[in-house]
């Protein structure tokens, strides 16, 4: 992939969040719940989740995660994407996210027990199973709920993905810890399609 350089001048401070992103996506997917509504979290679950994202805005999560330049640098060298909890249902965000990235040219690889294919592409059960189908994948792109998190960071390590990328409204220390300690570079709470767009436009 081969896109823009960043304009002169532009700044690449860490924008940890993408938290400007956010109003233009609806939430994470969830294998388990693929066509209805995500349900209200509450009580300590949610404390944690929201205590998680302000810790990651203000840089004090623990876990390592990419800036602006690094994404960019990601994405240019990207060839395959994995997106676990790829739904078939065209109004989901992983569908179009998965759409899209599919149209500006990356490989890619949807991975859902409930579907036999997304956008036309062949869907594998599990991260395991579409590595040794289709070969490695650069980035796993994780639309799932945050407690599934952890146990598909581990996924990505025994792939030998290069990232761990959460989507929009997704953080988890655990799982980035996982991943980093792993060797594969961390992405949170930031929209593959939205970032890619980004890089475009500069």
């Amino acid at each position: 992939m081969c896109f823009p350089p960043l304009a002169s001048g532009q700044s690449t401070k860490s924008r940890s969040s993408g938290g400007e992103y956010a109003r233009h996506m609806p939430p994470v997917d969830d294998v388990r719940n693929a066509s209805g509504p995500t349900p209200p979290r509450t009580g300590p679950d949610d404390r944690e989740r929201v205590a998680e994202h302000l810790d990651l805005e203000a840089g004090r999560l623990g876990v390592p995660v990419l800036d602006d330049a690094g994404i960019r640098d990601l994405l240019q060298s990207t060839r395959r994407i994995a997106v676990i909890g790829a739904s078939a249902e065209p109004g989901r965000p992983s569908n179009g996210v998965l759409r899209g990235l599919h149209a500006a040219g990356y490989d890619m690889v949807p991975v859902n027990p409930s579907a036999d294919e997304v956008v036309g592409l062949r869907c594998y059960p599990t991260l395991a199973a579409a590595v040794a189908a289709t070969g490695p994948v650069d980035i796993v792109d994780v639309f799932r709920r945050r407690e599934a998190c952890p146990g598909h960071a581990r996924e990505a390590v025994a792939a030998g993905a290069r990232c761990f990328w959460l989507q929009l409204g997704l953080v988890s220390s655990e799982a980035g810890r996982i991943a980093h300690h792993g060797g594969l570079a961390v992405v949170m709470n930031r929209c593959t399609l939205i970032e890619l767009e980004r890089i475009r436009r500069s």
